[in-house]
């Protein structure tokens, strides 16, 4: 058997979300040699010793680990076989410095209860138990919760969001909404720029929340799924997700703008109407994807979290884009057929 200890010294210069902070080294370890027999003789004597028995973790004589199984495969095996006959060693690793996020998610991806942390030597430090992974799974939602709404920066969401004074969350809740209400007052000076179009056709003032909407909808779906794959897929090929997201975009934008144009001939029975919204939406919809994808990858690339341009930065630049394009599809199509 192999004892495995983590140096404390390394561990304390790490991240505090970083997967060698949150990891532990009670946990059941045996060499490929060691038999089913022992294995069990070392879970009964030291169960207590463990924080999880839900693996058994195989090292070499260089602590490199090799392999690993579930007690499950254990407690089923004749007592005289060698572990290193049934161990799994198509295994899914993390280093320490890797954020508990990522830990979280690969643990969901690839159905485990625990993450197994090696260096860049491939020498096992411990592991990720789940417990750990659930609590991080419930803070990680509630940080992305606030984010989504322009609130950052609380050191503990759990705790803060209940017990913080009013003047802390005013401080948190500010400054992101400023940042909303410039967009808000941007996009109304955009819209006062168009005031002869609403002479001309005055129901194209009703439709703007509707393209509005559309475009954050649709930004927003793009988004999320970007920032979570990220997450997941560091090694992201982005020229393929790309171009597979442009295509799910693409083909939306274009049945939800012949839905636009077809409700509006008969409902409206106004083609001109119908035939603005619907390249209206198409448009705006396909800029609001593309600015959906390209705005948190380059946060990414220069070490930003792309989760940041959530909430009320990215709504509000989409809606002045939205209402921009908007008014000029109109802009052009009326001064055509008017």
């Amino acid at each position: 058997m192999n004892n495995n200890k983590v140096d404390q010294q390394e561990t304390k210069y790490l991240p505090p979300e970083s997967a060698g902070r949150i990891m532990t080294a009670n946990i059941p370890i045996a060499g490929p040699s060691s038999t089913i027999e022992e294995i069990e003789k070392l879970l009964l004597e030291k169960t207590k010793d463990f924080e999880t028995i839900n693996y058994i973790y195989i090292v070499n004589t260089e602590n490199k680990l090799v392999g690993v199984t579930s007690i499950k495969e254990i407690f089923r095996r004749p007592k005289n076989s060698v572990v290193s006959e049934i161990m799994e060693t198509n295994l899914i690793v993390v280093r320490p410095h890797t954020d508990r996020e990522r830990v979280a998610l690969l643990a969901i991806k690839y159905n485990l209860k625990s993450i197994p942390v090696v260096d860049n030597e491939n020498k096992f430090l411990g592991i990720v138990p789940s417990d750990v992974i659930l609590t991080t799974l419930h803070q990680e939602n509630i940080e992305n919760v606030l984010r989504s709404v322009g609130i950052h920066n609380f050191e503990n969401p759990i705790k803060d969001l209940i017990f913080a004074s009013a003047f802390t969350h005013f401080k948190k809740r500010f400054p992101w909404l400023i940042v909303g209400l410039l967009g808000g007052i941007i996009a109304a000076v955009m819209v006062g720029f168009f005031e002869n179009l609403f002479a001309k056709m005055v129901a194209l003032a009703a439709f703007i929340p509707a393209v509005v909407y559309m475009a954050d909808a649709v930004g927003s779906q793009t988004q999320t799924i970007l920032i979570r794959s990220l997450a997941i897929e560091h090694n992201l090929i982005f020229k393929k997700y790309l171009w597979r997201e442009l295509k799910v975009s693409f083909f939306l934008a274009l049945i939800l703008g012949i839905v636009i144009s077809l409700v509006l001939f008969l409902w409206w029975s106004s083609f001109l109407l119908g035939f603005i919204l619907g390249i209206s939406f198409f448009i705006t919809i396909l800029v609001a994807s593309f600015l959906a994808l390209f705005i948190p990858w380059v946060f990414y690339k220069f070490k930003y979290d792309p989760a940041i341009v959530t909430g009320p930065l990215a709504t509000a630049i989409r809606d002045v884009l939205s209402i921009i394009l908007y008014f000029a599809v109109a802009s052009v199509v009326l001064r055509y057929f008017l």
